[in-house]
């Protein structure tokens, strides 16, 4: 059984989520208030929110190589697809105040050394999919495994767009702010080329619309396909 996705994106009028003054701390303090099992979030995502490249090492103290205690804890798990074994700063990542640990989604493509650099550090990891992660199966392993009914996509474009594609998504959330990017399409809220004939666009239904300060407007979309399952 899937959980329930939700897609949330912070976007300006023409749809870009990078290149205008987002309003960060009103993000994060509705996001707060969802009762979300678990957080996804691509791994060029992670990468550029802590400045460093893929592959590149950090200094790490003893404690990083040693198990962690696991208490009863409400916070969400963070979830990250990273089948090329491009982060290696797990240590800093763990020290996340809103997160209680962290799982990395791999796949049998995945370099036997990154898999034992994760095991070494005591970082839980999923192997689903051959070539790339199989997102469906990861979110099915997510429910039954690690109990998570709903789950939150904080990504980029293109994570959201394998998932939308896929029909994994069960709602988007914006937080729309009252600036316009311009430039070429990139950085988008959904990269998956554009859809035609037999992949015809995505059907939303507004679920909610609210106004919440400084012109920034609050959307919550219920996703077509996923209404009729």
């Amino acid at each position: 059984m899937l959980p329930w996705v939700i897609i949330y994106n912070a976007v300006s009028l023409d749809g870009r989520i990078t290149g205008f003054d987002a309003d960060v701390e009103l993000y994060y303090e509705l996001a707060s208030k969802w009762d979300v099992d678990a957080v996804l979030m691509g791994s060029n995502t992670v990468l550029i929110g802590f400045g460093v490249k893929p592959g590149q090492n950090i200094e790490e103290s003893v404690e990083a190589f040693q198990p962690r205690l696991k208490d009863v804890d409400d916070r969400p798990l963070l979830v990250v697809p990273d089948s090329k074994g491009q982060i290696r700063i797990w240590t800093e990542i763990l020290k996340m105040p809103y997160i209680r640990d962290v799982l990395v989604l791999c796949s049998r493509s995945t370099p036997s050394e990154y898999l034992n650099f994760l095991e070494e550090r005591y970082i839980d990891y999923l192997v689903v999919g051959y070539q790339h992660v199989d997102m469906e199966t990861a979110l099915e392993e997510l429910n039954t495994k690690f109990g998570v009914k709903k789950i939150r996509i904080d990504s980029g474009g293109v994570l959201n767009g394998i998932l939308l594609s896929a029909g994994l998504v069960d709602e988007v959330r914006l937080l729309l702010h009252p600036e316009i990017v311009g430039g070429e399409p990139k950085n988008s809220i959904f990269q998956e080329g554009d859809l035609y004939d037999e992949n015809a666009p995505i059907k939303l239904q507004l679920d909610n619309m609210e106004k919440i300060k400084d012109g920034i407007i609050y959307l919550k979309y219920k996703v077509y396909n996923e209404m009729l399952k």
